[in-house]
């Protein structure tokens, strides 16, 4: 499916229940922040191999649902503000491969 589908049937599904009064931009970066953190609190503690192999865990499928909460909320946001996903990305995307050109990031985490 695409994104344009996803965020219309989440604007949808919103419109249904008569959310809009409640999804604010703040209220949505908010709940946003709260599911990215509920997917970090999955990978806490983990060692690097654990949290590499977790998906063939009986955690999998809490990473699953936590992924689509995020998702969910970042197009549900992006859709309130009215921002074209594609036309953001492509910039950023374009963006950053000037900033981290490959000569001088390649093999490196150092921000720039």
């Amino acid at each position: 499916m695409e994104t344009s589908d996803w965020t219309d049937r989440i604007r949808t599904f919103a419109e249904e229940r008569e959310w809009q009064q409640f999804h604010t931009p703040k209220n949505l970066a908010m709940a946003l922040s709260v599911e990215a953190s509920e997917l970090v609190e999955i990978f806490q503690w983990l060692t690097p191999e654990e949290s590499a192999a977790i998906m063939s865990t009986d955690r999998g499928q809490a990473v699953r649902d936590e992924v689509a909460d995020v998702m969910t909320y970042l197009l549900r946001f992006a859709d309130v503000l009215d921002i074209d996903l594609d036309a953001a990305m492509a910039a950023k995307t374009a963006s950053s491969a000037k900033r981290y050109t490959v000569e001088h990031s390649k093999g490196s985490a150092a921000k720039r």
